[in-house]
This record gives C-alpha cells, structure tokens and sequence, in this order.
C-alpha cells in the first residue's frame, strides 16, 4: 500500500477515493476522473508529499479539459462566497432553478414567537421554510443542532397557523449547507422528517449534483475572483458564473465598478468552463 505525507509530516495511506473527487471537482467527467486517478495512483511514489498530488491532479486534469487552469475547486468556491447575503441568495436562486418558486426574507409567526427564516419555497404541493448554513472552511462538517432547532420551528409554525397567528401552512423545513453533513446529522434529519441538501448529501439532489445539473457554479468558481470581486458582483446581482459568461460586460462592470477588460477576462474564463 502506498502512502501520502500530509504537511505536518504524518503518513497515511494513499486514497485514490479522494484523488477521484477532486477531479471531479475540477471537471472531470466520472470516466475521465476514474481513469486520471488510476494513473496517479500507478505513478506516484510512495510517501509522495500531498501538495505534490495536488500538483499533479491539476496538471493530469488539465491535459483532459483544458478550461481547468481558469477553474477553482467547487467546494473551495462555495467556501468563498459571503455566508450573508451571497450564499444565502446563491441557494435561492438554485432552488428556483430546480423548479421552487421561493419568497426570501420571511419572518413567521408561531404560537410562540416568530421565527425569521432564509427563505419560504413551495413545490410539488408542499411548503417549506428553508435555513442556509455556510461554513468559510469547506472541511466543516454540518451538525445536529440545525436539525433540532428546524425540527421545533416547524412545530411552533404549524402550531401559529392551527391557532391562526401564521398564515402560511408549513409542511417542513430544509436545511441547506455547503459542508458535509456528520453522521447524528443525518439520522436525525431523517427521524424527524427534515430535509437535508450537503456537500454530497442525499445522494441523487445533493447540492454538487444539483450544481452540476444546471451549471449553476458560484462566480468564486472563476480562478482569480476571490472575495472582494466576487463580493462587487454579488451586490450588482451577478451571483452565478453564466451570469457574467453570457451577461452584458459593459453594464455588468458599470453596476459594479470593475474595469470592463477585467470583466471580459473573467467572463471568458467562465465561458471556458461552462462549454464542452
């Protein structure tokens, strides 16, 4: 068996589990990453320096699509954005995306006291209030704590409409985070009937498969936009990556006060990413 050593010095065994999922990340399509990993796992050597198979992830990624040197890592640019407003805002619009018809900035009434929730979506004949948690380190692990305070919300709010104080009937609560979500998480959620969209989690509409499915990458996805960028576009309303690809550059740096060639650079390396 191989081994990797991780930047404290300490050794652990090679994962080309781990390997395919970055490449995923990048881009890769599943054959493509099944059959990148299998050659680095056949070429590294053993005790390689992890920062050393990153090197080499990018650079195999990028001989396959080449539009992987203008991208970053999806949960990387996830982490990137603001946790308010642009992620919360980002879960919007993705939700609409996938067929909710969403209201934002609520505030509910219960039995008990009212409850400002990030959002209230309606779809296939139920409604739901919708909380958004964002966690600046990609490698956070979601909690239980989300499930139980969602679970006793949704109990308080069914409560207010029986009584009358609220006037929207909640079917439930959706809790959706940019993280992984901890094993007690997941039980719980599934025990009390919440709804849970993570990092990869459930399997079929997790929040990178519902991502991928309508290309609907954040703008951080784009190498080069970092916080402050990415901040300028989120308060003109360019949120998502096909906005500035396919979006008006001039009124887009108008709106946000980037230069015009700095905004054709990145929506040409959007375009990059967002086409076969």
């Amino acid at each position: 068996m191989k081994h990797v050593t991780k930047a404290d010095g300490s050794l652990q065994p090679f994962d080309p589990g781990k390997v395919r999922r970055t490449l995923r990340n990048l881009g890769l399509g599943a054959g493509d990453a099944d059959r990148v990993a299998d050659e680095i796992e056949e070429s590294v050597p053993d005790g390689v320096k992890t920062a050393a198979v990153l090197r080499m992830i990018r650079a195999r990624a990028r001989t396959v699509r080449p539009a992987v040197r203008h991208r970053t890592d999806l949960r990387r640019a996830l982490a990137l954005l603001r946790p308010k407003p642009d992620f919360e805002e980002f879960v919007r619009v993705l939700l609409r995306e996938h067929g909710y018809r969403v209201q934002a900035g609520c505030v509910l009434a219960g039995r008990c006291g009212e409850h400002e929730v990030d959002a209230v979506a309606s779809k296939d004949g139920a409604t739901i209030f919708v909380e958004v948690k964002h966690h600046a380190s990609h490698h956070r692990m979601t909690g239980l704590d989300e499930g139980r305070i969602a679970r006793a919300i949704v109990e308080d709010l069914q409560e207010g409409f029986r009584s009358g104080r609220c006037t929207v009937s909640i079917d439930g609560a959706l809790i959706v985070c940019n993280t992984k979500l901890s094993e007690h998480a997941k039980r719980y959620a599934a025990c009390r009937g919440i709804g849970h969209i993570g990092w990869d989690y459930p399997a079929e509409q997790n929040l990178r498969a519902m991502i991928e499915e309508t290309q609907s990458y954040p703008v951080t996805i784009v190498s080069g936009v970092g916080p402050s960028v990415s901040a300028r576009l989120a308060a003109a309303g360019v949120l998502m990556a096909k906005e500035v690809a396919y979006g008006d550059a001039t009124a887009i740096a108008r709106d946000t006060g980037l230069s015009l060639p700095e905004v054709l650079v990145i929506a040409g390396r959007a375009r990059a990413i967002l086409e076969p």
